[in-house]
């Protein structure tokens, strides 16, 4: 066993022996409010902030239906990465898991309810997350995901009503030498700095998400 591994294991151990139970019943709350979405549209418009793209803003749709999943239509763009709009959190929620509290943080003066999930299923993506709950509305605030094969994701939604079911905007954050991108995909008019793009440092990056004319069917 490799020593990011087993760090990782005995992270895991740890977070059991100081509560795991089978899932937060604030959680519960959180997932069948997202549960009773049948399906939604909207709008949405995307920009890149990564040091060596140059791209303009684009715009597209996005759709759900449940048990069909997330899809995104656009003529110069396919989204990257494909996680920033699980509004529904299906990829989070689809295998067994279990949860363990990890306190109160703060996220933009409302107090959040931090919780662990842990995947008890080897066919989940990922190998643990982070929810910020916001307990009074009932709902994500922010999402970091411990990917197996992308790295780490953090996502930030932003809500412009009080008792929204989905956000407005979202900010994903990643490590862009952990994701595979397909530049041929990011549009027209999009210029790639080439020499940055074979630094070997390690790069950040991010996709902040517009999303308007929302209709949620419940």
């Amino acid at each position: 066993m490799s020593a990011k591994y087993f760090i990782l294991f005995v992270q895991l151990i740890a977070l059991v022996k100081v509560g795991a139970q089978e899932v937060d019943p604030d959680l519960i709350h959180v997932r069948n409010r997202l549960d009773s979405i049948k399906s939604f549209k909207a709008d949405i418009m995307m920009d890149v902030d990564i040091s060596f793209i140059n791209m303009p803003t684009k715009y597209g749709k996005v759709s759900y239906t449940r048990g069909n999943g997330t899809k995104i239509t656009s003529n110069d763009f396919i989204m990257l990465p494909k996680r920033g709009l699980d509004l529904t959190m299906e990829d989070i929620f689809k295998y067994p898991y279990i949860t363990v509290q990890r306190g109160v943080q703060e996220i933009g003066g409302i107090r959040c309810k931090v919780l662990n999930i842990i995947p008890t299923s080897e066919k989940a993506d990922f190998s643990i997350a982070t929810l910020f709950l916001d307990k009074l509305n009932n709902r994500i605030l922010k999402l970091e995901v411990s990917t197996k094969k992308d790295g780490v994701y953090t996502s930030f939604l932003n809500y412009k009503q009080k008792k929204a079911i989905l956000p407005s905007s979202v900010e994903v954050q990643f490590e862009v030498s952990n994701v595979k991108i397909p530049l041929r995909f990011l549009g027209k008019e999009t210029k790639v700095d080439k020499s940055a793009l074979k630094d070997e440092e390690a790069k950040s990056g991010k996709i902040l998400l517009q999303l308007t004319d929302m209709n949620v069917i419940l």
